[in-house]
């Protein structure tokens, strides 16, 4: 069953949580949010074009897509830099010490959801074109 309308709509409401914590200072988990609405929004284009979206590498995702649409190398960088939060976002001892709220910065809680926001624009263009 095709649902690419589904992940979209669900990468779009992880955009926005992202976009709330971290304006709340929950920066460990807004870093967290951008790559899965990230992750989610490469999913639904694949997905719509009756691809594999398997995994949860924005990079991996967006590199399965280059194979048949072309992808900015900038948006190709951001997904490696998002999947760099995939696990130590959450996970206390992923780090070498302390504990992802207290390790997480405002700079890159932003510099994360603008990413994430790059791609979800980039994958709702395409969308809208398939």
């Amino acid at each position: 069953m095709e649902r690419s309308a589904d992940w979209m709509d669900q990468a779009e409401g992880d955009l926005a949580h992202a976009r709330h914590v971290v304006a709340a200072g929950f920066y460990d988990w807004a870093c967290f949010s951008a790559q899965q609405a990230a992750e989610k929004a490469a999913k639904a284009v694949l997905q719509r074009l009756g691809a594999e979206a398997w995994g949860h590498s924005v990079a991996e995702l967006l590199q399965g897509l280059a194979a048949v649409h072309a992808v900015p190398d900038n948006l190709l960088d951001a997904g490696r830099e998002l999947d760099k939060a995939y696990i130590p976002a959450r996970y206390p001892d992923a780090l070498p010490s302390g504990s992802p709220r207290r390790l997480y910065t405002r700079v890159e809680g932003e510099r994360l959801v603008a990413h994430a926001a790059g791609i979800v624009a980039f994958c709702q263009d395409l969308l809208a074109t398939l």
